[in-house]
């Protein structure tokens, strides 16, 4: 199931709806009670956050994150040492830009 599907349906139970036919719901209902209503939209901002964290990672590059081999820090060094730009070496190594200054920091061609 999607988070926007599962977000759609927490708060229309949430809001004391049924999300299958839209009807209300009862009072005595347990999606009526103060404390199933909170947790429900307790539940909708978890869905949210994770959501908006799923849509963040999806436009990162593909090796942010991970960690670098030896070989992978050599090139970044010799590619650096060539003059390449931050911009460049980014793409290249698939990792933020970000990422990229704080591995030529660690490796002292930046400084800090």
């Amino acid at each position: 199931m999607e988070h926007s599907e599962a977000l759609s349906i927490v708060r229309s139970l949430a809001n004391g709806v049924d999300p299958g036919n839209g009807e209300a719901f009862a009072p005595e209902s347990p999606y009526q009670r103060v404390e199933t209503v909170r947790a429900l939209f307790v539940a909708a901002e978890a869905l949210e956050q994770a959501g908006r964290a799923e849509r963040r990672r999806s436009e990162l590059p593909a090796k942010t994150g991970q960690p670098w081999s030896e070989n992978e820090d050599r090139n970044l060094l010799a590619s650096f040492d060539a003059g390449r730009g931050l911009a460049d070496l980014a793409a290249e190594h698939q990792r933020t830009q970000t990422g990229i200054r704080a591995r030529l920091v660690k490796y002292g061609r930046l400084a800090g």
